[in-house]
């Protein structure tokens, strides 16, 4: 369900990386204070603390869970709403998470919208109910919900863009047991 990846990646990652990941978002819920910078005794200076309000997460299809957890649990955290739009070719495990979702959060915090970023992800990026956007993915894309967040309501954008794990196989770095090295 979580993109087809071995069964020991997913439960010695994916899964604990995601659980302590809720949990630890799950205890600053009501720890998150700030700090209130001290003034002259003749000003009066106070920290409030608000959510930003609904939040449109776009996540990719390599890590679904953790992804998941990763975006959703601050938002929720700090008193948001969530709109999440899993990617396309990793859409199950949300589904299978809205089981427990819909058992512990009224109906309306966590909304999970399914479909392909023309479609779905943009109509989230242009909507002006929607107060930020965090989008990881394409550079290319990022791009463009960066440039459209400022053509409405000017958004808050959290973007983690481009990220590849290139790898180069090289046949001089042969281990002992015969298989290349990766460089």
């Amino acid at each position: 369900m979580d993109n087809g990846k071995a069964y020991t990646i997913a439960k010695g990652f994916d899964i604990p990386a995601a659980a302590a990941c809720i949990r630890y978002y799950g205890g600053w819920a009501d720890k998150n204070t700030g700090q209130t910078i001290e003034v002259n005794e003749s000003k009066m200076a106070f920290t409030i603390h608000e959510p930003i309000g609904v939040v449109g997460q776009i996540i990719p299809w390599n890590f679904p869970l953790f992804m998941l957890s990763w975006k959703v649990a601050p938002a929720l955290a700090t008193g948001n709403t969530v709109i999440l739009k899993p990617a396309e070719q990793t859409p199950l495990t949300a589904l299978y998470l809205c089981q427990f979702i819909k058992e512990i959060f009224p109906p309306g915090v966590v909304n999970i919208l399914l479909g392909y970023g023309p479609g779905v992800g943009q109509p989230i990026v242009e909507h002006p109910l929607i107060e930020k956007i965090a989008f990881t993915g394409s550079t290319a894309v990022g791009k463009q919900i960066l440039a459209q967040s400022g053509q409405n309501n000017l958004k808050k954008v959290t973007l983690e863009l481009g990220g590849k794990s290139p790898n180069m196989f090289v046949s001089f770095s042969k281990q002992s047991s015969g298989k290349q090295k990766r460089v």
